[in-house]
């Protein structure tokens, strides 16, 4: 109820609530001049509610990181990636429609070797998929598409029965399916390139890397806790070899999950899965000096952080249930894979 309540509870609480609140706290700390402080405050609260919802929430810049590693495979080096999360296209209609247009043309015209997108793509129902599928069934990458589920993607926001939340979400798998796109729900798909310099013939001729994909995990209790880290993987060879100082025949692993509070609590103890994408966050979807709430919450909420040689990145997201963003703009990014 929360979630189907949000768009119309942030604008009365930033257009009526807040105005009201300040101008009861200025006739109180200053009661000469409360008139023009209230007025003020109202106008400004009205420009930047104005500009981060009509102004950056429909724009989206393109990222550039890099990733590098030694047990990355050599016919690897240089693999590009893109990356979005968060699209919740059910807020993409109406003032906004047409951005899930630019944003699916912006991540083909990257010509990326594989697209993953890290879950939420829509708002409470199914159903608001429906309308945005054609758009979405253009997203095209030489290894395929790759997705996860994240929190939104589950009728955890419906306020129906146990049997009615069932067939939401095998909607949704389907939906997301139709679209073309590798729904993975806790499994891995293993990508091959040949070696350098070898013609391929069968499969040891071939260096690979693996993309698996994990159902969402939340430390939130109201988050769904499907994700399974030893599923997701359950078929890989992970053992670790030790060859003058150098870990080799190692498989690279990179891992798909909504939640960033994932990383910590069960990726990096129970895989050696050297980068994880991740998203859920929206950065707060605000910013000021560097500070955003998110810090609040969440120990990862925007770029990459690392712990050793092993990284998570963490989208700050494409667009929001609630279209407004301030000095957060929403992103694609682009991961390069180097060896090193």
């Amino acid at each position: 109820m929360i979630a189907r309540y949000a768009i119309p509870f942030f604008f009365v609480m930033t257009l009526v609530v807040a105005p009201v609140v300040f101008a009861l706290l200025s006739r109180w700390l200053l009661p000469k001049y409360w008139k023009r402080i209230a007025c003020a405050c109202t106008l400004l609260i009205y420009i930047l509610v104005g500009y981060g919802t009509f102004v950056e929430y429909p724009n989206f810049k393109v990222r550039h990181v890099e990733y590098v590693s030694a047990d990355l495979p050599e016919a690897f080096d240089g693999y590009r990636i893109v990356m979005f999360s968060d699209a919740h296209v059910g807020t993409m209609t109406g003032l906004f429609d047409g951005l899930l247009q630019r944003a699916v043309d912006s991540i083909n015209a990257q010509r990326a070797d594989a697209i993953v997108f890290v879950g939420d793509l829509e708002n409470i129902h199914p159903d608001e998929l429906k309308p945005q599928l054609a758009t979405l069934s253009q997203l095209k990458a030489k290894d395929g598409v790759y997705s996860v589920l994240g929190n939104h993607d589950y009728p955890t926001y419906l306020d129906c029965d146990e049997a009615m939340k069932k067939q939401c979400i095998q909607q949704t798998t389907a939906l997301e399916r139709q679209t073309g796109w590798q729904l993975l729900l806790n499994e891995h798909r293993v990508i091959l390139r040949p070696k350098k310099g070898v013609v391929a013939q069968q499969r040891s001729d071939s260096d690979s890397i693996v993309i698996a994909g994990m159902e969402n995990w939340g430390k939130v209790k109201r988050m769904p806790r499907r994700g399974d880290v030893k599923k997701t993987l359950e078929g890989i060879d992970c053992q670790t070899f030790v060859g003058e100082g150098q870990r080799v025949g190692v498989p690279f692993i990179l891992m798909l999950q909504h939640d960033p509070t994932c990383w910590r609590k069960h990726i990096l103890p129970e895989s050696h899965a050297q980068l994880t994408l991740s998203g859920h966050t929206h950065g707060g979807q605000f910013s000021l000096f560097g500070w955003s709430p998110a810090t609040f919450s969440y120990t990862e909420w925007g770029g990459m952080a690392y712990e050793g040689p092993r990284a998570i990145y963490v989208s700050v997201g494409l667009g929001a249930l609630i279209p407004f963003r301030l000095n957060m703009t929403g992103e694609i990014v682009v991961v390069t894979l180097k060896k090193g």
